[in-house]
């Protein structure tokens, strides 16, 4: 088994949503959820494939974003993963959408921090073994944060 970590290259502005489903008909039906998620929401996406041709099938609303999901999603080369580069909307408001989905399996991360993904190769094929979304910890939070974080919820308008 060969492991290997691939950085997931977008404008650092972009949100991703990175999941695993099961279906070639994936690509629509996401399409089909984001577009009725959010008004205004622009994205791009790309499945990958794992039987068959095993292609990357893009769809999306908007071009570079479709661009950006596919050229990753290749590099990914996993099996039945899914990458969703959006803007205009945050993955809060798609999230839900994404995962009624019915092929959809799990979501992996969904973020807009820098992505690596952990791919194993076997001989059989790739698959992902997990994410390492942003940094790591740097300490406890205290009564002065948790005002900052409340603070900051209300002024982008997730709480009264």
């Amino acid at each position: 088994m060969k492991l290997e970590v691939v950085k997931i290259e977008k404008p650092s502005e972009l949100n991703i949503i990175l999941g695993q489903a099961h279906f070639i008909k994936t690509a629509e039906d996401l399409y089909e959820a984001l577009a009725g998620s959010v008004p205004g929401i622009k994205f791009g996406l790309a499945f990958c494939e794992s039987s068959g041709p095993c292609l990357v099938r893009g769809e999306g609303n908007d071009d570079r974003l479709k661009k950006i999901a596919v050229d990753n999603a290749y590099r990914l080369g996993a099996g039945h993963c899914f990458l969703i580069v959006m803007e205009n909307a945050f993955p809060i408001n798609a999230l839900n959408a994404v995962k009624t989905v019915p092929e959809v399996c799990g979501i992996y991360c969904a973020t807009a921090n820098d992505v690596e993904v952990v791919v194993a190769e076997t001989e059989q094929g790739r698959g992902i073994l997990g994410v390492i979304d942003g940094s790591r910890s740097k300490g406890i939070e205290g009564e002065g944060d948790v005002k900052e974080r409340r603070k900051f919820l209300r002024n982008i308008g997730y709480k009264l």
